[in-house]
């Protein structure tokens, strides 16, 4: 095994994840898409496909022991990230990438029909003015500039007992202050230091609810 497929097998080895070998190709099959669709539509910063490996795949994967609502909302996805690759690991599970780049939710709809997500609805909206009738067990996002943004702008997607999944680089003790003034209906659950292999730099999962959930 090699290229993109080896360097994902020996990180998702070096997590101690599993995946079939369907999921390790619809993996090598994304981050192939995503580095050619980036020389046309600037999708990511990242622009070399061994540095997509772990910095956008691996990272996302990082997700995969605390994910356990059946509906999950990807916030801010850009290309899908962590949203699609979760939706790999979780076929079971129903997932929503949401962004309002239509570049970028253009791809993701490529991706989810070249990979045969069946388990993957794109939304091209601004969050704040989104409606829905059934809220998501969690809401997850890499990309917020600020817990306290995440948490006003999601709130109202959010099922009774839900959950937020931010993903963060070092720990946000100020923003977790500020979202603790401005909203002591959340609270911090749960906030967990991340490894991803391949990565240098701290990486964290703060997990918040709402107060007596």
């Amino acid at each position: 095994m090699h290229g993109i497929e080896g360097l994902l097998a020996v990180g998702v080895d070096a997590m101690g994840l599993k995946v079939t070998d369907q999921q390790l190709g619809q993996l090598t099959t994304y981050v192939e898409m995503m580095a050619k669709w980036n020389q046309v539509y600037n999708l990511t910063a990242i622009r070399d496909k061994n540095a997509m490996v772990s910095r956008h795949i691996l990272d996302s994967l990082t997700l995969v022991p605390h994910v356990s609502g059946e509906r999950l909302l990807d916030v801010g996805s850009g290309p899908g990230l962590p949203g699609i690759p979760l939706a790999i690991m979780f076929p079971e599970r129903q997932f929503s990438v949401l962004d309002c780049n239509g570049k970028k939710t253009r791809f993701m709809t490529q991706a989810k029909t070249a990979l045969g997500l069946k388990n993957v609805t794109v939304e091209n909206r601004r969050v704040e003015e989104w409606q829905i009738e059934t809220g998501f067990n969690e809401i997850t996002s890499r990309a917020f500039s600020s817990l306290e943004d995440m948490v006003t702008g999601t709130s109202h997607l959010l099922a009774e007992g839900g959950r937020w999944l931010a993903m963060k680089g070092i720990h946000p003790d100020e923003e977790l202050a500020q979202l603790q003034a401005v909203r002591p209906d959340v609270q911090l659950v749960k906030s967990i230091q991340l490894s991803v292999p391949g990565c240098d730099g701290e990486r964290h999962l703060v997990i918040l609810g709402f107060s007596g959930n």
